[in-house]
């Protein structure tokens, strides 16, 4: 053990301040970092390795990227923290709106778990209504209400829930299986007039990374729509990552309500909720919905999430996707025995038999192989996410010679 992962585990449960961080799922010590550039980790070992995390998801543009690090600079040389308003902030509104068409007012938050506080919250208030229906296996943060068939480390732990969370938290959840529309059709029939909201990643990336099926979505927005319920994006992975107005935009579809996170921050806490005015507007200080945060808005954060959107134009995203398809089309050649799913820039592995479309079926692939191949990819100097319910980044630092290098290091592990 070494003697810095020692000192963590004496001062910070588990070592870590997040659980995934642990290597609980795959087994081992994590590794500490002291630097990144671009598609690299540099550790306080000496070592250096090829980094598909990314900041889970939220540094697109690879780490320390030139523009990123000036406008961060620039920004903290003025202050860091106001608790007051900033010019930034209204950009950031703005440049959100431009890109999401579903989205006309914006209210910034610090972390994916405060945008689904809010968005939940939002709901009910401006419905009256009291329940949730979520997916299980997808991830909203570590909200009480959220926390139940949750992905992500939840899953990776083998938690059903959380201690904590008490019966009454969640007695107004309700969790249908992600891709099973004869369930969701059976839950808007008996709580349809009851439901203040859907809450869905239109792309499980929780779960290890799962396509919605054809007309899922659709069928979802219809639901919502004929209920009067509200139907909630959880885009904090896909948002800016997939594409310029994310996967509400690749797959057609306009929310009441859209999360947004890691991307839009440009890797500092950042987070958002947008939707329509008319809900939105519920918000204190105009509504009853009372939502609020010191360091919401926070000016190094806007500084990085509008550095971060200046660089994603058309060709960035169609030069992402380009280096994600190769990277799964090479993992499929590589490795014959697995699932490798794409999703425009997002990338996933399943060691299984058969597609996988629903957690109940992620669940059931063999997380010991994934185990086993993590620490291959690890000695070929290779970081992949360390758990098999999480989702694999390229970003567009990666170059074509490391992503070839990469697929020739998973091949060798068969």
């Amino acid at each position: 053990m070494s003697d810095l992962y020692r000192r963590a585990l004496a001062r910070i449960p588990g070592g870590v301040d997040s659980p995934v961080r642990s290597f609980a799922s795959v087994g081992g010590e994590p590794f500490f970092v002291e630097r990144a550039d671009g598609p690299y980790l540099f550790a306080t070992d000496g070592r250096r390795y090829v980094d598909y995390v990314q900041s889970w998801g939220a540094s697109i543009l690879g780490h320390a990227h030139p523009a990123v690090v000036e406008a961060v600079q620039r920004a903290a040389a003025a202050g860091t923290s106001y608790g007051a308003p900033t010019e930034r902030e209204v950009e950031l509104a703005e440049a959100i709106a431009a890109r999401v068409p579903s989205v006309d007012k914006v209210r910034l938050v610090s972390s994916g778990t405060e945008a689904a506080m809010t968005a939940v919250r939002l709901a009910r208030g401006a419905t009256g209504r009291a329940k949730i229906l979520k997916f299980a296996g997808c991830y909203h943060g570590h909200v009480d209400a959220l926390l139940v068939a949750a992905g992500s480390g939840v899953a990776t732990l083998g938690l059903p829930g959380s201690a904590g969370v008490t019966e009454g938290t969640v007695a107004d959840t309700i969790v249908v299986a992600y891709n099973d529309e004869i369930a969701l059709d059976a839950a808007f029939d008996r709580y349809g007039a009851e439901l203040a909201a859907v809450i869905v990643e239109p792309v499980a990336a929780n779960m290890g990374l799962v396509a919605p099926a054809d007309g899922f979505l659709a069928g979802l927005r219809r639901h919502c729509t004929d209920a009067g319920a509200l139907l909630i994006c959880d885009e904090v992975i896909t948002g800016f990552r997939i594409g310029p107005s994310g996967a509400q935009g690749a797959f057609g579809i306009a929310p009441d309500l859209s999360m947004f996170g890691k991307v839009v921050g440009g890797g500092l806490p950042l987070a958002a909720v947008g939707g329509r005015a008319e809900v939105m507007d519920h918000l204190a200080p105009l509504g009853p919905v009372y939502q609020a945060g010191t360091l919401s808005g926070n000016p190094l954060a806007t500084a990085a999430g509008l550095a971060v959107l200046h660089e994603l134009d058309d060709e960035a995203y169609a030069n992402l996707t380009r280096k994600a398809t190769r990277f799964a089309d090479g993992l499929r050649a590589a490795l014959p025995n697995a699932q490798i799913t794409q999703v425009g820039t997002l990338t996933g592995i399943f060691f299984a038999n058969t597609p996988v479309t629903n957690y109940e079926q992620a669940q059931a692939a063999d997380h010991d192989h994934y185990a086993r191949f993590f620490h291959h990819m690890l000695d070929a100097d290779t970081f992949l996410a360390p758990s098999g319910y999480e989702t694999l980044f390229v970003s567009l630092a990666h170059t074509d010679q490391i992503i070839d290098q990469t697929i020739e290091a998973a091949a060798s592990s068969t």
